[in-house]
């Protein structure tokens, strides 16, 4: 996967796509640039492989087919899309199962300190959950990448049953971000001719009731757009991405990030990053790997995650098992890289309530099997 990528900001009138947020002071004369790390070169690999820069450290949280360590939960196997949530004066970190059939998700709770507390199932008996988004109001929205797969919204906090989101369309989910100001939630399609859907719940907080639309603008990778009603959610005899003429096509969607008026979501076929302007309505192209000459830090674009500095988290699938951090400024550098596990995949990236540590997976690890999934916490200097 020696594709060439990078931080695109937007150009002249696509200017506004960042506007309101912390990317407004993005240089957006030109492409942005590789460019050092505001951390800095990476070391030599850790005691667990990871490679990362001077002042962090790694840990492993967990291991597939292995019980938690303190607990006697066994993590599932091929850990995927993750989130973190406050419990009380601790954390709980949610991270998906990516295998059919089976898949659901689970949760590992931790004390104020870090000490692992408890970890648990929270959703059972579903499929290919790959990636997902949280909700402002502390549930995990789980999503199966399959075709007509459901959104089923689960209880980090444990205790209380998963709800099938059914009317948030039937179709091949990867992931999905709340927008409070708007009150909707973005999803993505796993799909090579794949859409851009938002749902807008009827009572903001209650999934049970609402409306799917999808993206429609024309084949320009930035500009206007509006959005259409998918008339029917199941996708059956009409799959939901066949039902409005116009819905723009993207390249396989994968990662979901909201902040501060912008949504913004990778397409794993082209490897780039979009930018939708929730406020002007319209999209710009924020990352592609075919406009830097050279080799660029980032291929295989995937999962995404954002800091309260404004910085993006890119996770590698294949490429050099790297995540790339993506600053406002427009530099895009590695931020950490996984060594011995080619044959695997970064997962769920999600930082924990109060900004300090950070979680991901590596879905097949060392083994190249789903059986072989590790997930990792970083601590560190983080801005």
């Amino acid at each position: 996967m020696d594709r060439r990528t990078v931080l695109r900001a937007t150009v002249a009138g696509g200017a506004a796509a960042f506007s309101g947020s912390l990317w407004a002071g993005a240089a957006v004369a030109a492409p942005a640039q590789p460019g050092p790390s505001p951390y800095g070169s990476l070391r030599t690999a850790d005691g667990n492989g990871i490679q990362l820069p001077t002042g962090f450290t790694s840990r492993v949280i967990a291991r597939s087919r292995q019980t938690v360590s303190g607990t006697s939960y066994t993590w599932h196997d091929a850990p995927d899309g993750g989130a973190c949530f406050v419990a009380g004066a601790g954390w709980i970190y949610v991270s998906n199962s990516e295998i059919t059939p089976g898949g659901g998700a689970s949760a590992v709770r931790f004390n104020a300190d870090g000490s692992i507390a408890s970890a648990y199932r929270i959703l059972s008996n579903t499929n290919q959950n790959c990636a997902g988004g949280a909700t402002p109001w502390g549930t995990w929205l789980s999503c199966e990448e399959v075709s007509r797969g459901y959104v089923y919204e689960t209880y980090p906090q444990g205790g209380t049953a998963a709800v099938r989101r059914a009317v948030m369309g039937r179709f091949k989910h990867e992931a999905a971000a709340c927008d409070p100001d708007r009150r909707v939630i973005y999803l993505t399609e796993d799909e090579s001719n794949g859409c851009f859907y938002r749902f807008r719940p009827n009572s903001w907080g209650n999934l049970a009731a609402g409306t799917l639309e999808v993206l429609v603008a024309g084949s320009a990778t930035s500009g206007p757009v509006t959005w259409a009603r998918v008339s029917d959610p199941d996708g059956s005899p009409t799959l939901t991405r066949s039902q409005v003429s116009g819905a723009k096509r993207f390249n396989g969607g994968e990662g979901c990030w909201y902040d501060d008026g912008t949504c913004w979501f990778t397409t794993k076929g082209d490897n780039r990053v979009w930018a939708y302007d929730a406020v002007n309505q319209r999209i710009d192209l924020a990352y592609d790997d075919s406009l830097v000459s050279g080799t660029a830090p980032l291929t295989g674009v995937d999962n995404i995650t954002g800091a309260g500095s404004g910085d993006l988290y890119v996770a590698e699938d294949g490429g050099n098992m790297e995540i790339n951090v993506i600053t406002p400024a427009g530099v895009v550098a590695p931020f950490l890289r996984i060594t011995g596990q080619s044959s695997s995949e970064i997962c769920g990236p999600a930082f924990s309530p109060d900004g300090t540590r950070f979680y991901f997976s590596s879905q097949r690890g060392t083994s190249g099997s789903s059986s072989g999934g590790i997930t990792y916490e970083v601590r560190g200097p983080f801005r």
